[in-house]
């Protein structure tokens, strides 16, 4: 596929929304809307069989959420993952990880939305003060065992793609 333009339809800080005209491979022509948002990190806090997860109302689904610690940096700026994911962990949770692993990469949305995100298991724990901005000053945290985590998932209680997927990760991970 060949883009032939490309037009910004709308920004903000946290995401940009363009739209791309195309050509196919058999020539014809069309339109794709693109969302793009700066790539994240996710981190998954385990401490033995216990995951740590945060809760915070979500605009868009307009409910409470769990999930596990994520974000991205202001202004849809570049910076190192591994970074990010310590900066995100302290900043929601308050807990700084002695040991932070790469578990993976996860993508958002592949149809429609530019954005990926490098998920992390993080270990080591210690506990600290949150810092949250101020988007996240409702935001709750809690400690969940593996089980419960699990049961959460089945029954819809977490529905974060995100979280859904970085979990398998964790699982992958465990089995290789």
């Amino acid at each position: 596929m060949e883009t032939l333009g490309s037009k910004t339809v709308y920004t903000n800080p946290w995401m940009e929304v363009r739209e791309d005209s195309v050509r196919r491979a058999d020539g014809s022509t069309g339109i794709f809307g693109v969302v793009s948002f700066p790539d994240f990190a996710l981190v998954v806090p385990m401490d033995g069989d216990r995951l740590h997860l945060v809760e915070q109302f979500r605009y868009a689904q307009q409910r409470r959420c769990w999930e596990f610690p994520a974000g991205a940096l202001p202004g849809r700026a570049a910076g190192d993952p591994t970074d990010l994911a310590h900066r995100e962990l302290r900043e929601e949770t308050g807990l700084r990880a002695g040991r932070m692993v790469r578990l993976g990469a996860v993508d958002v949305s592949t149809g429609c939305i530019a954005q990926r995100g490098e998920v992390y298991l993080a270990t080591e724990l210690t506990e600290g003060e949150p810092e949250r901005e101020l988007e996240e000053q409702d935001m709750r945290s809690a400690w969940f065992d593996r089980g419960t985590v699990e049961r959460m998932i089945r029954t819809g209680e977490i529905t974060d793609s995100q979280t859904i997927a970085a979990y398998s990760l964790l699982l992958l991970h465990e089995r290789h």
